[in-house]
């Protein structure tokens, strides 16, 4: 992997890691493009990098994150991440087996795109409209809707979004939960990625590819740069977009995007 390479990963990261578009699909897709997808380094870079998305959720809502006055926050986001710990440390080899392939990721793509086309008219009548009226239930429950992103092509935004609005949460709520959400979740990801995953290619573990060479070590936190500031412009947007349309508009990039790279893996590639 080359810098212009790694400098458009971590800018699709940045770009997708909060929006119901799947980061890891475009990812997929984009190293794919490159004929990279294969690569050790290039495994570990595309997941170590939600590093910089992580601390932009926490730079913007600092005032969550360090008012160590409410603990049921902390209490909520402990209890909303164990199911995907367990069940992604259950089944981190079959996830890793499907990455692979992009055909069936562009699919899961298409079928969120028409899930997303109409969710809204589903949850019409919200109960639940700041992240304080949130239960340790409603936590719990949405932490079980966000494992069904383990599923390449499903975003971990999404189904935590949409399993928010069922419980009641606005669509505002709903996503800024799923921003809380991801912190613990994407850290424990990262640190496994770096620290405990070995890698099946050079049977490596994730920093001895990152002290590999010099190269990677840049690579890696040129990477995490980019995707925290892209990571912040994104958050900001997706907002405003769900506050005034709702989340039509990504149901349809989804299928635009989903039925061109189908197309693209099936008859080009």
């Amino acid at each position: 992997m080359d810098l212009i390479q790694a400098i458009l990963l971590a800018i699709v990261e940045g770009l997708t890691e909060y929006l119901p578009v799947s980061s890891t699909a475009h990812m997929i897709f984009t190293s794919s493009y490159f004929e990279i997808q294969n690569d050790d380094f290039v495994k570990l870079f595309q997941t170590a990098i939600q590093f910089g998305a992580i601390l932009a959720v926490v730079v913007l809502y600092w005032r969550k994150f360090f008012d160590f006055s409410r603990l049921n926050f902390y209490v909520k986001l402990a209890c909303a991440v164990v199911p995907a710990l367990a069940l992604g440390y259950i089944f981190d080899e079959k996830i890793d087996a499907v990455l692979g392939e992009p055909i069936p990721i562009a699919i899961v793509l298409i079928i969120g795109g028409f899930v997303l086309l109409f969710i809204d008219r589903f949850f019409k009548n919200p109960t639940v409209h700041q992240e304080e009226d949130i239960s340790i239930k409603k936590a719990i429950t949405i932490g079980f809707w966000q494992c069904l992103a383990m599923m390449p092509g499903t975003s971990r935004s999404a189904a935590s979004i949409i399993g928010g609005m069922q419980q009641g949460l606005t669509r505002q709520t709903a996503a800024e939960f799923s921003f809380f959400l991801a912190v613990p979740t994407m850290l424990a990801v990262t640190v496994y990625a770096i620290v405990l995953k070995k890698y099946e290619t050079t049977g490596l573990k994730g920093y001895e590819l990152l002290l590999q060479n010099p190269d990677n070590i840049k690579l890696f936190l040129l990477g995490n740069v980019i995707a925290f500031v892209v990571s912040i412009l994104a958050i900001k947007f997706f907002i405003e977009i769900i506050k005034k349309y709702g989340f039509k508009p990504w149901g349809w990039y989804r299928i635009v995007v989903g039925s061109l790279l189908l197309i693209y893996f099936v008859y080009v590639k």
